[in-house]
């Protein structure tokens, strides 16, 4: 951990400065270390693991609002502050300058209306359909290289990026009357047939995109795009109190075990806090806590600005003139589009939207699904539990035995998966484990079994063989084993 950070650097690398943290005793330390020993035992469901949010955990419902819930354990005052917090992230904001001083203040250029529109029911999104023109819920990320800077010259293999001096970081497709929307999102397929034990065959979809229609000129020339699907909401809180010791012990960047997997923290720059924390959320861990991850959200998908990214023009560039000029929702004393009371209650919503209870746990076929999954490796990247920080301020997130399936680490997926361009010390081949938990519920929230990065994995399977790198030699074993085998490990992903 001593290397983390350059020599000039006065921040700890443990530093959490965004919880309020009791410390362990020594005999809860040592209870923590027994309950989060994975197991060896497959004959029945390990204690606890039906509720995978510990006490926060709710009813698994039936319909899309799976993803919708307060945690289990809130209070009833702070499931008020839930629903305030709710009605803000489903807000739909409009253009300045309006009579709705409150919702004013979209774009000029913009991703979507509300956070809701991305996040459906709080769920993840999808790559555009056949035929359909617009990608609500998905964009392309953009950057140039770029040089250190004090901040980012401190952490220690830092991969240092800038905004496209036209198109900023991250590509619009919508704008207000005008104004020309920055681009469309071009997507085409090519298959892949690939043949499986017994029989069996899938069919993997490679995607290509393109930035079409520019609306301001060509895109710099060493431009690298990245597309981003809007990931599912549930647990936020949690993985944000997992202690950043917990992780960090699970990195192996020079695979000193053997085990062929080399887990790396990434270590980004808080603009909240004004040093380098470990990164928890976005595809490639480019964030790190749920305050920071929403507010750059409205500034890039939504352009409203806030307390932390106070440009009133959103994501508009020095070079997008007439979007600088134009009216923003930031004239009046307010000061922001939205102030740190807002972006507080949509935090707490954020951190609070509750992971569902496990399906059929105790089902002997999920229990043979996940003895495959453990012995082929899968738990590796996609660690089963942690139990989170004593918080003195967050009873909903404090000493909770959690089971999300992710060891929040960077990892090399190989060149299919690859975007090629960097995030703070992610390679362009290194994604963040996603956690896993709730992953069977996605048709029902969502309406689709899309998954990965982009959406172009159709069904859990398709996703697995979508891993190469690292997680290669697993996917091979998924690819050879027994039929049998490999639908007993879906239906266990699917009880997640």
């Amino acid at each position: 951990m001593a290397g983390l950070f350059g020599s000039a650097a006065a921040a700890n690398p443990l530093d959490e400065p965004h919880l309020n943290i009791i410390p362990r005793t020594p005999s809860e330390a040592a209870r923590v270390a027994r309950v989060t020993t994975p197991t060896t035992d497959f004959s029945t469901m390990t204690r606890f693991e039906d509720l995978p949010a510990g006490a926060a955990t709710v009813r698994a419902r039936n319909n899309a609002d799976a993803f919708s819930q307060p945690s289990k354990n809130i209070s009833f005052e702070n499931e008020l502050t839930f629903k305030v917090g709710n009605g803000l992230f489903r807000k739909l904001w409009v253009s300045s300058p309006s009579s709705t001083l409150a919702s004013d203040g979209l774009g000029p250029l913009y991703n979507a209306r509300s956070c809701q529109r991305c996040h459906i029911k709080d769920g993840r999104g999808h790559p555009p359909e056949a035929g359909d023109t617009s990608a609500v819920s998905m964009f392309l990320r953009i950057s140039i290289p770029g040089s250190l800077n004090d901040n980012t010259a401190q952490i220690k293999d830092y991969l240092a990026t800038q905004a496209d001096p036209t198109y900023g970081t991250q590509l619009q497709d919508f704008a207000l009357p005008g104004h020309p929307a920055e681009y469309k999102m071009g997507v085409t397929y090519t298959h892949e047939v690939i043949e499986l034990s017994d029989g069996e065959t899938a069919t993997l979809r490679h995607p290509g995109y393109e930035a079409l229609n520019l609306g301001y000129g060509p895109l710099h020339k060493d431009a690298m795009l990245s597309p981003r699907v809007a990931p599912q909401m549930i647990g936020l809180g949690l993985l944000e109190a997992i202690p950043t010791a917990d992780i960090l012990v699970l990195t192996d960047p020079d695979d000193l075990d053997g085990d062929g997997i080399s887990g790396r923290e990434n270590i980004v720059w808080s603009a909240q806090f004004n040093q380098p924390m470990l990164g928890r959320f976005g595809l490639k861990a480019g964030a790190p806590t749920v305050r920071e991850q929403s507010a750059a959200a409205f500034a890039g998908d939504i352009g409203i600005s806030s307390p932390l990214f106070p440009n009133g023009a959103g994501e508009c560039t020095a070079a997008q003139t007439e979007c600088q000029n134009a009216p923003h929702g930031d004239a009046d004393d307010r000061g922001f589009e939205i102030d740190d009371d807002i972006l507080d209650l949509v935090t707490f919503y954020s951190r609070n939207l509750a992971v569902p209870a496990r399906r059929d746990a105790a089902d002997p076929d999920v229990l043979r699904g996940k003895q495959v999954f453990y012995e082929t490796g899968c738990a590796s990247c996609h660690h089963p539990s942690f139990v989170t920080h004593r918080l003195a301020d967050q009873p909903e997130q404090s000493f909770q035995l959690i089971w999300p399936y992710t060891d929040m680490l960077l990892h090399d997926m190989g060149a299919g998966l690859a975007d090629n361009r960097p995030e703070a010390r992610a390679t362009g081949q290194e994604w963040r484990t996603p956690p896993l938990w709730g992953i069977g519920l996605t048709q029902q929230v969502s309406g689709h079994s899309y998954f990965l990065h982009d959406g172009r994995a159709r069904s859990l399977l398709e996703a697995i063989l979508w891993h190469d790198g690292e997680a290669a030699p697993t996917k091979q074993s998924v690819v050879d084993m027994q039929k049998a085998d490999r639908d007993a490990l879906i239906k266990f992903l699917e009880s997640l």
